[in-house]
Parts: C-alpha cells; structure tokens; sequence
C-alpha cells in the first residue's frame, strides 16, 4: 500500500536510472544526429575493405574484430537515444 507520499523510496532504482547521463535530465533523443551517427557507423563499416580468403584468416580476424566494434557502437548509439524518449 502507498503512503500519502508518492515519492519512490530511497534505494529503489527507476527504469534507465542505470544508464550513463540518467543523473541529471538528459537531452531528448534527435533523430536526424541518431540517424547521422548510425549513418556515419555504418558507412565505416562498409569502408573495410574486402572479404578475405582462406589464406588471409589472421587478416580476416582482425576485421571481424572491427566489425563487432562498430556495431557495437552502433547499439550504443541506439541504446542511449531509447533511454532519451519518454515512455508511455
């Protein structure tokens, strides 16, 4: 049962109080900078280079490497601006 006091006890995370900026109040999500930076990733991603061939398996390591790295930048990008939006 509530008390009178609607205030969320102490201790109690909020949803997304976990994510980094979630302190203060953060920017609203931009969807043209959102689909820029995403834009911008992608575009590093397709700049790699080719596909390597058997021969070049330490080559190709490397560039499944980079790979996962940008598309890990990529969810952030995405993670951060669904933290921004207002839920319903």
């Amino acid at each position: 049962m509530t008390t009178p006091n609607s205030a969320p006890r102490p201790g109690v995370p909020l949803p997304g109080q976990h994510l980094p900026g979630a302190g203060g109040h953060p920017e609203p999500a931009d969807p043209e900078r959102i689909r820029a930076e995403i834009d911008e990733l992608l575009a590093e991603l397709d700049a790699g280079g080719g596909h390597a061939g058997p021969a070049e398996s330490a080559e190709a390591g490397v560039d499944i490497t980079r790979r996962a790295r940008i598309l890990e930048q990529a969810h952030e990008v995405l993670v951060q601006a669904l933290a921004t939006v207002d839920k319903i």
